[in-house]
C-alpha cells in the first residue's frame, strides 16, 4: 500500500513538472504577428489602417463596403412645382354649372384655372427603404410621407362650399382682385418603385433610376385669399376634390442630385373640371 502511494505521488510530480514546462514553453503571439499577412515569400503587415510589407514600404488599406439587403432613408424632402393638365370640355354643361358667372361675364374656359409658376409643390417622407431584389443592383423601394400641393391662380376665383346658400360646390369669379389665391391639397402618401442603382457599393451612388406608382388619401384642403376688399380669407373643405390619388411616379438620380416627378392617373375633382396634377422637382436624399 505504502509503495502504491509513493508511484502516485511519482506520477503526480512528474505531470506537474510536464505542465509547468509546458506552459513556460509556449510564448503569447505578439499583437504584430495577429495582422500579419505572408503571401509566398513576401510578408505584409497590417497596422494602423495600412500595409506594410517586410521592406518598410506602406500601402493603403480600404476596408470592404458592405452591401446590406434592406437600408433606410429618414426625413427625405421635395422642393418642386405642383400643377396640373387640363382636360376640361368647357363647351360641356357640368363645366358651365361649375364655374358661375357674373351677369355680362363669357362663359368658363380654360383661363379660369391658369396658375401662377412657383414653388408649390413640398413633400416631406418620414422614410424610404431599399430592398435588394438582386445584388443591390435591382432593389424594391417604398416608403411613407405627406405631400403638400398648392396651386396659385391667376384669375380672381374662389371656392364655394355653403350647403345653406347652395347644396353644390361650385367656383366663383370674384369681383374682388386678389393679391394671394391658392387651393392646397395634401394628401398621405405611400410610393412603391422598381429600382435599378448602377453603383450599388457606392456611398454616393452612380447612376439610380426608379419608376412606380403611389396611392395618396387627402387629409386636408383649403381655399386661402387675400385682398384689399376681404383680407386674408381661409376656408376649409374638402370641396370636390377626390379623396384617393392615385399616380405614376418616378426618379432620377446622378450622384447626390436625384430628381422626381409624379402625373396623377385620376382627375383631381370628382366632378366639373377635370385637371390631372403633376408635380417635378428636386430630391434631397442620402441615396
Amino acid at each position: 500500500m505504502r509503495k502504491a502511494y509513493l508511484i502516485m505521488l511519482g506520477i503526480m510530480a512528474g505531470m506537474a513538472g510536464m505542465a509547468q514546462t509546458d506552459t513556460t514553453g509556449k510564448k503569447n503571439p505578439s499583437p504584430e504577428s495577429s495582422d500579419t499577412i505572408r503571401v509566398g515569400s513576401i510578408i505584409i503587415v497590417k497596422k494602423g489602417g495600412e500595409y506594410r510589407d517586410d521592406e518598410g514600404n506602406q500601402y493603403p488599406y480600404k476596408r470592404s463596403y458592405r452591401k446590406e439587403r434592406v437600408s433606410t432613408n429618414w426625413l427625405i424632402l421635395d422642393l418642386g412645382i405642383s400643377n396640373y393638365n387640363d382636360r376640361t370640355d368647357y363647351g360641356s354643361a357640368e363645366a358651365q354649372t361649375f364655374v358661375r358667372n357674373n351677369n355680362g361675364n363669357p362663359p368658363a374656359n380654360k383661363g379660369d384655372f391658369r396658375l401662377k409658376t412657383r414653388l408649390s409643390n413640398v413633400n416631406i417622407w418620414l422614410f424610404m427603404q431599399r430592398m435588394s431584389v438582386y445584388k443591390n443592383v435591382v432593389n424594391l423601394k417604398y416608403g411613407f410621407g405627406i405631400e403638400m400641393n398648392n396651386y396659385y391662380f391667376k384669375s380672381n376665383i374662389r371656392y364655394k362650399d355653403d350647403p345653406a346658400t347652395d347644396p353644390n360646390v361650385y367656383v366663383l369669379r370674384d369681383a374682388a382682385d386678389f393679391s394671394k389665391d391658392k387651393l392646397a391639397a395634401d394628401y398621405i402618401t405611400v410610393p412603391f418603385m422598381l429600382n435599378f442603382n448602377t453603383r450599388p457599393g457606392g456611398h454616393s451612388g452612380g447612376l439610380s433610376v426608379s419608376f412606380g406608382v403611389s396611392a395618396g388619401y387627402l387629409y386636408s384642403s383649403r381655399n386661402k385669399l387675400k385682398s384689399h376688399e376681404f383680407g386674408k380669407e381661409k376656408v376649409k373643405s374638402d370641396f370636390n376634390l377626390d379623396h384617393w390619388k392615385l399616380a405614376y411616379i418616378g426618379e432620377l438620380g446622378l450622384g447626390p442630385v436625384k430628381l422626381y416627378g409624379s402625373y396623377a392617373m385620376n382627375p383631381m375633382h370628382e366632378f366639373g373640371v377635370k385637371q390631372y396634377p403633376y408635380n417635378v422637382g428636386v430630391r434631397f436624399s442620402s441615396w
